[in-house]
């Protein structure tokens, strides 16, 4: 029997970003400005790539990935945000949400296993130089890639299938900007203490063993490069490592504000704002953080820039 409080919920309510209803205006123009980087940088990433026959290693197959993948984040939360910012209608639709939060899990997920392949590649690179080749050959490299595809999937097929007989209470606001697992799991008046287990296991596994990986990669790369210790190889091995590493910190250390050092369960304002970090920020600046430092995409950039001038 439903208890008193209870009703079956058709909508939520997203309450959005913590800022004062003047600031909106201000606040739709600078996240609409930084999700077309966001795409444009990232499907410029991918062009170049394509397009480039220098870029057909595997580094830049994984990097061709996770542009796509940061695209496709941004994307699942970014737009919902700016039309509820512009027509003032908070309101999505049950089936909608729980949508939302699947594709949100499975690219989120996808990130993480992209990082730690990409930080796998690198370590074969430096400390295995001569079996690169062999090591990281085309089939493997799509194997990596299609069982990252796989267990985000099913990573986010579990928990949204845990969804479906969790009943919510009449207060179906959600203190926002898009539906996350666990805010919704607040609106819950029905047992979660099965999503809770398979969240604090299934999931803590399937993020903490991605960094474990990154990790132990970027150990061995520190010994075998101190093990000789040289300027010119420290200095190659940090071009070739140091954009990766610095999306690495920047994309877990947001990720570690929202999840391990939050005041509480749940959605606070700090908590929304570090989220705004890994859906909008972070996806945006990785085109940059990865062009700026890597002399190969700049020079498909000038040859690219010159064919269309060229065509002009």
């Amino acid at each position: 029997m439903r208890p008193k409080n209870q009703s079956r919920v058709s909508e939520f309510l997203l309450l959005g970003l913590p800022i004062q209803q003047e600031q909106e205006g201000l606040f739709f123009a600078l996240f609409l400005g930084m999700y077309l980087t966001t795409v444009l940088g990232n499907l410029l990433i991918i062009l170049l790539i394509r397009l480039d026959s220098r870029l057909h290693i595997p580094m830049y197959f994984f990097l061709s990935h996770l542009a796509f993948s940061d695209i496709s984040l941004s994307s699942v939360t970014v737009p919902k945000m700016l039309l509820n910012m512009k027509t003032q209608q908070q309101s999505t639709p049950y089936v909608g949400c729980i949508s939302q939060l699947c594709f949100f899990i499975v690219f989120g997920c996808l990130d993480h296993f992209l990082l730690a392949v990409m930080a796998y590649d690198r370590y074969v690179a430096i400390c295995q130089p001569l079996h690169y080749t062999t090591v990281m050959r085309q089939e493997l490299c799509v194997s990596l890639v299609a069982v990252s595809w796989v267990f985000s999937c099913a990573h986010a097929l579990l928990h949204t299938l845990l969804l479906v007989p969790v009943s919510f209470c009449a207060d179906n606001t959600i203190p926002h900007f898009f539906c996350d697992l666990t805010s919704l799991l607040k609106r819950s008046c029905s047992d979660i203490s099965l999503n809770e287990v398979i969240i604090f296991t299934e999931g803590g596994m399937l993020y903490i063993l991605p960094l474990i990986s990154i990790l132990g990669s970027y150990i061995r790369i520190g010994t075998t490069v101190l093990r000789v210790p040289s300027t010119k190889r420290f200095l190659k091995a940090f071009s070739t490592c140091g954009s990766h590493l610095f999306v690495v910190s920047l994309y877990y250390g947001t990720l570690a504000a929202v999840y391990l050092f939050s005041s509480s369960w749940g959605s606070t304002d700090k908590d929304i704002i570090a989220s705004v970090m890994y859906t909008v920020v972070t996806p945006m600046l990785n085109p940059f953080i990865y062009s700026l430092r890597n002399r190969d995409i700049k020079q498909a950039l000038e040859i690219f820039a010159n064919r269309a001038k060229f065509f002009k």
